[in-house]
């Protein structure tokens, strides 16, 4: 059995990295993993690891811009709807990992999960290829400091998992540059306490009196319904990801495993043979 993670996210939420340390981990445990770049807009810079599957051998974003004359956003579309027409060179590309996790690094930006049906059928083709798909959905810690900032981001997270509809893990990235306790942020202290309202989220965090609120009443109604939106439908909770921390990574690693079923189809090893000579 073989599966794929897609890393997903708004650009800076730190998706490469995630992917390399998690590569590396893997690497650790005696598990094979392999890097899938889909972000044809990628530099060699980009990565700790280098891809093992590159969308940039088929296509690259500055082909599309200079031959094809299309502007950023443009040229991004085209080169997914370009491997849509050329799932052969995919295939075949995919199918030399056997029983490995194949970590696909997806682009940062927000529409491609949101708006467009690219990922819905590529995610579909994985499955019709025999392989077993989950998302995890980064969502950078900095978003605590400002709650209107975090509710947009739980909801773009919200509208992806809808959109895409395969076993979906949240993670909090970069916990170890949160505002330590002993400062005061947009939001007050980052107690331990204050950090589970954003994990969690706690609705009425949006909700709450505070100066941008008094000063704009007119929000008010909005704040509310969207409040509503996310109690009526907890979909969206996250997992604490410090990657200076190598627990902290094995937890993802094993929420990961759990929802992508990671295992349950292989065959119990069987114990070699042994002869008198094992025991002298």
């Amino acid at each position: 059995m073989r599966y794929a993670i897609f890393v997903c996210g708004p650009a800076g939420a730190g998706k490469s990295t995630f992917c390399t340390s998690l590569i590396t981990h893997l690497q650790t445990v005696k598990r094979n993993g392999h890097l899938f770049n889909l972000d044809p807009a990628a530099t060699d810079e980009s990565f700790g690891v280098e891809p093992s599957i590159d969308i940039r051998n088929l296509i690259s974003l500055q082909d599309a811009m200079t031959e094809l004359g299309y502007g950023p956003n443009g040229g991004l579309v085209y080169c997914f709807e370009y491997l849509m027409q050329n799932l052969d060179w995919l295939d075949e590309e995919v199918g030399e990992y056997d029983s490995d996790y194949i970590i696909v690094d997806c682009p940062g930006q927000i529409e491609i999960y949101t708006h467009h049906n690219f990922l819905p059928s590529l995610l579909r083709h994985f499955q019709v290829l025999g392989i077993r798909t989950c998302a995890a959905y980064l969502l950078e810690s900095q978003f605590m400091e400002d709650r209107y900032k975090y509710f947009s981001g739980v909801l773009s997270a919200m509208s992806a998992m809808v959109n895409l509809e395969i076993p979906w893990i949240n993670i909090m990235s970069k916990m170890d540059l949160i505002t330590p306790s002993t400062t005061k942020g947009r939001n007050g202290l980052r107690s331990k306490k204050d950090i589970a309202r954003y994990l969690d989220p706690d609705p009425y965090l949006l909700s709450e009196d505070t100066p941008t609120s008094r000063n704009n009443p007119k929000f008010h109604s909005l704040n509310q319904a969207i409040v509503q939106l996310i109690e009526d439908h907890p979909l969206v909770s996250f997992l604490a990801l410090d990657l200076t921390d190598t627990d902290s990574l094995a937890a993802v690693l094993s929420h990961i495993d759990y929802s992508i079923q990671y295992g349950e189809d292989e065959e119990p090893v069987e114990p070699k043979d042994m002869d008198e000579g094992d025991f002298e």
